[in-house]
């Protein structure tokens, strides 16, 4: 870990991770985090050493020009503090690129660091491509991986199975030192999911603004939101087979929030079903 400023001390601050890459559909959930860095006036505080977890091959670095000088940008995790964000807690963002090796070694060092720093939650964020309509609020699911966490926050607990990305290690890696780790993942159209999708950023935005009990300004992402979906729109109703594939993503989730889809309503529709079954078995005896 590469340190760059004394940080003072912090008032029981969560930490908010998200990475690009696998876990980022749309630029979801790395948008969450510069977000929060800029309404916040964040300061970066330390990055990890990119060369002991980046095959630049993979992430290679970038050059540019700044004040007329070649500048090379390599590829890393930051670490910054946000003190000013108008609530009781202080809040450190980890802004990153997935690690292409050492995931152990990398969770464990950035929780040695969270604890050193105070942290007492984690929250990690993702975004998955999904079927959903763009025409629709999009979907975000929280799940935890400890009972405390779960009843502290009111989320579901985590019952994904398959291939995972850092997100899903650091959460457990989290859980596994006992610290409450919480993680927020949204699901992003699939159909619109190669450009940055702001609606999706806002979703995962006001979720954390449930889960952490805090009002977080919006800026700009109620407008992109709306610029967003009115573009996806357009694309809909340009291509005739997408908009026919729009359509059917609607009535699904239309269908499945229907009072009458609940688990309940659909045991009292197979309980009247077997009932009828047996009474034309009777009837025709």
């Amino acid at each position: 870990m590469l340190e760059f400023e004394d940080v003072p001390e912090l008032v029981d601050p969560v930490l908010i991770a998200a990475f690009e890459g696998w876990n980022d559909a749309g630029e979801a959930a790395s948008s969450i985090v510069r977000h929060l860095a800029e309404v916040w006036d964040a300061e970066l505080v330390a990055a990890f050493d990119p060369e002991d977890y980046y095959d630049f091959q993979v992430n290679r670095p970038r050059v540019s020009t700044e004040d007329g000088r070649r500048v090379l940008s390599w590829p890393t995790t930051r670490i910054l503090v946000a003190t000013e964000t108008g609530f009781d807690r202080d809040v450190v963002l980890v802004q990153g690129i997935e690690p292409s090796m050492r995931w152990r070694a990398f969770s464990m060092e950035l929780l040695e660091l969270a604890q050193q720093l105070g942290v007492t939650t984690v929250v990690t964020i993702g975004a998955l491509l999904a079927d959903v309509p763009h025409t629709r609020p999009i979907p975000v699911t929280a799940t935890a991986e400890d009972d405390a966490a779960i009843h502290r926050f009111d989320v579901e607990a985590s019952r994904y199975e398959g291939p995972t990305g850092i997100v899903g290690v650091l959460s457990a890696t989290a859980s596994d030192a006992g610290l409450p780790a919480v993680s927020a993942w949204a699901a992003v159209p699939h159909y619109a999911g190669a450009s940055p999708s702001p609606k999706a950023t806002l979703s995962l935005l006001r979720r954390i603004e449930s889960l952490l009990g805090v009002t977080i300004p919006h800026g700009d992402l109620e407008e992109n939101a709306r610029a967003w979906e009115r573009g996806v729109d357009e694309l809909a109703q340009s291509d005739e087979e997408v908009a026919e594939y729009v359509q059917s993503l609607e009535e699904a989730q239309d269908t499945a929030q229907l009072p009458e889809a609940t688990g309940d309503a659909i045991a009292r529709e197979f309980e009247r079903y077997l009932r009828g079954r047996r009474d034309d078995d009777q009837g025709g005896r």
